[in-house]
């Protein structure tokens, strides 16, 4: 389906976590499409629902630990195929999985997830969503059962799914996140999962996991470790990422706190990745 849209493009410094930020204020309005840039973010609204304070109430465009500028753009007829095949470029993963659109040809990987790319939460682009895939290829999975935290498009419940686990619950406390969660399992053949809108507040005790994946940003993660960590088995392993370099200290210290033992650790453009066990 073909409208017309206005488009916002923002410069955000720093880039992380202000992008995110920005990107959940403006879910919280008629924006209904992002893309993430070099410098931060395109938003883009149809124009028929769009209005001249649409920006008003956006706390962190008044934040000072930020710097955001934009520009507006009108875009007449806007199909969305057409702009992600422009945009979106598959990504291959060892050479052992490959993500891809569906307007994309398939390729001869072991393991090959199509998503349908609209926004571009976990399109496996991000170095937190690629580094997070790596842990799980380099993982024996078969028969675990996995919770997915802030599973994004449920890129990595798929792919440990794929792997042989036995069941997942995916998470997500964005609509747009859960409803393309479902869709994108169906679209890979994925009946073992389960996919709930929501936080941690979700989480009991009478669910419980081999393997935790938690893939969102570093306050969220010190915030709700306790939680993950009660649905977790004895040794089961927690995957961490969407944290810098320098947020290491913090997220180990809150680990250890709740019983977990490090295990490994995996870096990419400054951002980082870890690897935990419960014991």
């Amino acid at each position: 389906m073909e409208s017309n849209y206005i488009a916002y493009h923002f410069t955000v410094e720093p880039k992380e976590p202000g992008t995110e930020i920005l990107i959940a204020e403006l879910g919280e309005k008629t924006f209904e499409s992002f893309v993430e840039t070099e410098k931060g973010v395109s938003a883009f609204v149809q124009e028929a629902l769009w209005t001249a304070d649409i920006l008003d109430d956006i706390y962190i465009l008044g934040s000072e630990e930020f710097t955001i500028s934009y520009t507006k753009e009108n875009i007449e007829q806007v199909n969305w195929n057409e702009e992600w095949e422009k945009n979106f470029e598959p990504i291959d993963v060892d050479g052992i999985c490959y993500i891809r659109a569906p307007f994309h040809p398939t390729q001869n990987a072991k393991y090959e997830i199509v998503i349908e790319p609209k926004m571009s939460f976990g399109t496996g682009h991000h170095e937190t969503t690629y580094m997070m895939m790596k842990h799980l290829l380099n993982m024996e999975v078969k028969d675990m059962e996995v919770l997915d935290m802030g599973c994004g498009t449920a890129i990595l419940a798929i792919l440990a799914l794929m792997k042989g686990a036995k069941h997942a619950d995916a998470i997500d406390i964005d609509n747009w996140c859960y409803l393309n969660s479902i869709e994108n399992a169906q679209r890979n053949n994925i009946g073992n999962i389960d996919v709930y809108e929501g936080d941690a507040g979700l989480l009991t005790k009478e669910k419980i996991y081999d393997l935790v994946i938690a893939n969102i940003n570093r306050n969220i993660l010190l915030n709700d470790m306790a939680a993950y960590v009660k649905t977790m088995k004895d040794e089961a392993i927690i995957l961490f990422s969407g944290f810098y370099t320098e947020d290491i200290p913090s997220i180990t210290e809150e680990a250890e706190k709740n019983g977990l033992v490090f295990v490994d650790q995996l870096e990419r453009n400054n951002w980082v990745s870890l690897k935990f066990k419960k014991h």
